[in-house]
């Protein structure tokens, strides 16, 4: 009998210590990105670095820079702003590859990064910045 009370007790203690330390665990903050306006605003990290890796760094051949402003302080990039024309030009080409997806090829809710899409960056870029190869003049 004392080994069933022992065996009881120590489950019980068992189970108080998972019960807390799950409890006390932290879960991470989702990361809530500012101004973006084409790419849902709850985005993961990891699906935003797919789209950009896949779509704009591979599709187009060119990194962050191209359409992201360096820092006001000079180190790194200001990814929410809006002073480079590029990224203007990028929304309304993922806006316009959107509605193609959706009003021509019949997709019901095209997004971007999602592999189903028919025409993606890649479609006319085909890893270049422009899509002819010529600058823009």
């Amino acid at each position: 009998m004392k080994i069933n009370q022992k065996l009881m007790v120590i489950m019980a203690l068992t189970a108080i210590v998972c019960i807390t330390a799950r409890a006390t665990i932290n879960k991470p903050e989702p990361r809530l990105y500012t101004n973006l306006k084409v790419l849902p605003k709850n985005i993961t990290s990891k699906e935003l670095q797919g789209i950009m890796a896949d779509d704009f760094e591979d599709g187009l051949g060119v990194s962050c820079g191209f359409c992201h402003a360096p820092n006001k302080d000079g180190h790194g990039l200001d990814f929410a702003s809006d002073a480079k024309p590029e990224k203007e030009i990028s929304r309304a080409m993922m806006r316009m590859t959107l509605g193609i997806n959706k009003k021509y090829l019949k997709l019901k809710h095209p997004k971007i990064g999602d592999a189903a899409l028919v025409v993606s960056c890649t479609t006319c870029h085909k890893g270049q910045a422009f899509p002819d190869g010529a600058e823009p003049k």
